[in-house]
């Protein structure tokens, strides 16, 4: 892809590379995709290369917009719909959470939890600009302790992280409703495994890994 190629035309060249590679297998996940700018959700310094197939640095936060085949792998194991209610934890650029309003509709919501207020900052405009500020709520706080923070209610039907986490927070398992799906990178600071929980009773969950993958590393508190 080259800068001489409208915006339009890298998008429907990188949906098109993904589902080749069979990382995009649903309609639902090509829609968003090819619906939602990635240009509009890069660091100003960045947006020439919004739809190369790797990470990009958001300014200096030391957080990254996450590489478009890790996003798409990820939506597509949350098995998302219409009408579904996520908690995201670690919102960045606001990208995946716009992918994810595309899918859960007027009827959903995604709350999506961010620790750095440039990025709390960035993320709502970008979301407010774009439209989905009605479905997408992003708060200000500690992914780890859900949210509301603290709360043991099961609240979500699927949550997502986008840290690599050692453990799994509690209150991230607590607030995944029974049937609902929990997915998450753990590991060490330099490679981890995508690891999709889906939770059965109240203190079950089947586990699937996913695939290996590379996230920068989810802050957790010493107290949960």
């Amino acid at each position: 892809m080259t800068k001489y190629q409208s915006f339009e035309e890298q998008r429907r060249i990188l949906v098109r590379n993904l589902k080749e590679e069979g990382l995009i297998r649903s309609q639902v996940v090509e829609a968003a995709f090819l619906k939602v700018p990635r240009e509009r959700f890069v660091w100003s310094d960045e947006v020439e290369s919004a739809y190369l197939d790797t990470p990009l640095p958001l300014g200096k936060t030391m957080q990254t917009i996450s590489a478009p085949h890790m996003v798409a792998i990820m939506l597509e194991e949350l098995e998302l719909e219409s009408g579904l209610k996520v908690l995201e934890v670690g919102c960045g650029s606001g990208y995946s959470a716009a992918l994810m309003a595309e899918i859960v509709g007027p009827n959903g919501l995604v709350v999506s939890i961010e620790r750095l207020p440039e990025l709390v900052e960035f993320a709502g405009h970008n979301l407010k600009a774009m439209g989905y500020a009605g479905i997408v709520k992003v708060v200000q706080g500690d992914g780890c302790l859900g949210y509301p923070p603290r709360s043991e209610d099961e609240i979500y039907d699927r949550v997502v992280v986008t840290a690599a986490a050692t453990t799994i927070p509690k209150y991230l398992k607590k607030q995944t409703r029974r049937g609902g799906i929990l997915l998450i990178p753990v590991g060490g600071s330099w490679s981890q495994t995508l690891k999709k929980f889906i939770k059965i009773s109240a203190d079950r969950f089947d586990v699937k890994d996913i695939t290996e993958c590379a996230f920068v590393p989810l802050i957790e508190p010493e107290d949960i």
